[in-house]
């Protein structure tokens, strides 16, 4: 998940300090050595975190796990 992460706070082009201030702003008590920690797999991620993150990226929850169930079918993409 933290490859996934990493890859949301890159697109948005937020650091990492900027990011974990927005999610204090939203409430969620988190520092940047933790999330750094979320990012490499060290930590496991609060579910408080994580509905902010959706909320900030504007995304699914799966987009958080995509390519970490092995036995997950393959999203469709649309033909033209």
């Amino acid at each position: 998940m933290g490859d996934n992460l990493k890859k949301l706070r890159l697109e948005h082009k937020l650091s990492q300090e900027k990011l974990c201030a927005e999610l204090q702003c939203r409430g969620c008590d988190i520092g940047r050595t933790t999330y750094e920690k979320y990012e490499r797999g060290e930590l496991n991620i609060r579910i408080s975190v994580l509905i902010e993150l959706r909320k900030i990226y504007d995304c699914t929850y799966d987009t958080f796990f995509e390519g970490l169930d092995p036995h997950a079918p393959k999203p469709e993409t649309k033909e033209e």
